[in-house]
């Protein structure tokens, strides 16, 4: 995929590894709108990368939010016009510290669910029309090896990862030979806040930044095609 001049759509993208994905992309040459929850944060972001010269645009919402979701699709084709490229990264973990599956309130699994799951299904199936009417497009989903590995106190979001690669699955196998691609991608453990609050007593040294790996999967959005759709992808297979 020509990255230079294509439209991102990046969720989760006021920090961590969606921060620095929009940053690579903005570098490559994409046109990026960035959505995250919190609006301080998001925009010191977008300052950030407009002050470097690239075509920058803060959208604030919840993913989780079924109200937020098709106003969210609209303002992003608003600013960018057609999105080429469509990034599921916004993830929750749950209650906190993480919890055993028997101490975890059906609350909070619905809370990690919507966000993780349900918020991803909503906004492709927003987008997922103009996508099939140009025949062109790629979704990719950012996933965790705990969507294949059982970890104990990971139930709900692994529970949730693992949702997420097979609704990946099926939307490929739904649209295959519309032009319309979908990936998703385990981009491994990355010194974040996120992994910060979910292992907190974990070495910084031992984990990626997240600097490294958004190039890498810039590469692999970049090179999606030389993988089938619907394939799930660690970025040490990617390379």
């Amino acid at each position: 995929m020509e990255l230079r001049g294509a439209a991102a759509l990046v969720t989760g993208a006021s920090r961590g590894l969606g921060a620095a994905l929009s940053a690579e992309l903005l570098r490559r040459g994409a046109r990026v709108a960035l959505v995250a929850r919190g609006e301080r944060e998001l925009m010191r972001q977008v300052e950030r990368l407009r002050a470097e010269g690239g075509e920058a645009h803060a959208l604030v919402a919840d993913v989780a939010d079924k109200q937020a979701v098709y106003p969210l699709a609209g303002a992003a084709c608003a600013l960018l016009g057609p999105i080429d490229v469509l990034v599921h990264n916004a993830s929750e973990l749950g209650a906190l510290p993480l919890r055993t599956l028997a101490e975890t309130e059906c609350e909070d699994l619905a809370r990690v669910l919507e966000a993780n799951l349900i918020g991803p299904f909503r906004l492709t199936r927003a987008l997922i029309g103009q996508m099939t009417l140009r025949r062109r497009g790629l979704v990719l989903a950012v996933s965790s090896d705990a969507g294949v590995a059982a970890y104990p106190r990971w139930g709900g979001y692994g529970v949730s990862k693992a949702a997420l690669d097979h609704l990946t699955r099926s939307w490929a196998a739904e649209l295959e030979g519309s032009g319309v691609r979908f990936l998703s991608v385990d981009p491994g453990e990355m010194d974040t806040r996120m992994h910060r609050d979910a292992m907190p007593d974990a070495d910084p040294a031992a984990l990626a930044p997240p600097e490294r790996v958004a190039r890498r999967l810039a590469d692999v959005i970049a090179a999606s095609e030389a993988h089938p759709s619907g394939a799930r992808l660690t970025l040490a297979e990617a390379a």
